[in-house]
């Protein structure tokens, strides 16, 4: 996308036009940037938490200028030591590969359940990390499973196995269609995020029981989610999906 932004650079005693040319220049591009990538994320990712289990990939999303057009440039008139650069950049979206340092297993007891039954969560990671389970429903609402108020401690050990809820837990999970969905066959999704250090990843939503959950037009929680694993490095962090389908 084409982005029109502004730099400026203050000239030193010790600069040389020339240098604070090249960074008023810097300046307005690195912000042609930040303000790209803020609407790469808002058009690929997340419009509905729907979209929790498939898009959060673009939350790694940076940007790198092809092409650079100036619009206008000039030492400030009241002071001779600023030096401003308006351009146009032409950025594109530049997607970086997951890294390894972390990967998480997931499965499911399990994937075709009736209405009423139990299920469980299981998850293994490589290393030692924190997790965070969400439940997305058909309705493309979203339950923070992990942590919760019962059990906040999200720290996992590498290779361990472990599961939700876990043994000795009150807690019970069970396939439940929503009140008024009317299909017979509902899809939805479990979706884990691990991350190297501990994380405030959802700072928003209400409480309902010992879960916060998240409507389908709560899209604040989504947009504050991304924004903060956009500020991780890719390999510290990383995620994975489990699909079930409910049967009447």
């Amino acid at each position: 996308m084409w982005v029109e932004t502004t730099g400026e650079a203050y000239m030193s005693e010790i600069d040389t036009p020339k240098e604070a040319m090249e960074r008023a220049k810097r300046d307005a591009q690195n912000k042609a940037i930040e303000q790209s990538v803020g609407a790469f994320i808002r058009s690929h990712t997340l419009v509905t938490n729907a979209q929790l289990a498939e898009d959060l990939i673009y939350a790694s999303v940076k940007g790198r200028i092809k092409k650079t057009q100036i619009i206008k440039e000039g030492w400030d008139r009241k002071d001779r030591n600023l030096y401003r650069v308006s351009l146009k950049a032409l950025v594109e979206p530049v997607y970086p590969e997951r890294g390894h340092d972390i990967t998480i297993r997931l499965s499911l007891s399990k994937t075709d359940l009736k209405e009423g039954d139990t299920i469980k969560i299981f998850y293994q990671a490589n290393n030692d990390c924190y997790v965070y389970i969400f439940s997305i429903a058909a309705d493309g609402s979203v339950t923070l499973l992990l942590p919760n108020s019962m059990n906040k401690d999200n720290r996992i050990e590498q290779n361990k196995v472990y599961e939700f809820p876990p043994p000795g837990s009150p807690i019970n999970l069970k396939a439940m269609f929503l009140p008024d969905f009317k299909e017979n066959l509902a899809e939805e999704r479990v979706k884990i995020i691990a991350t190297k250090n501990k994380e405030e990843l959802i700072p928003l939503g209400f409480q309902e029981g010992m879960f916060k959950v998240y409507d389908s037009k709560s899209t604040g929680m989504i947009s504050d989610l991304v924004k903060r694993l956009n500020q991780l490095e890719p390999a510290d962090w990383t995620e994975a999906t489990a699909l079930y389908r409910i049967k009447r």
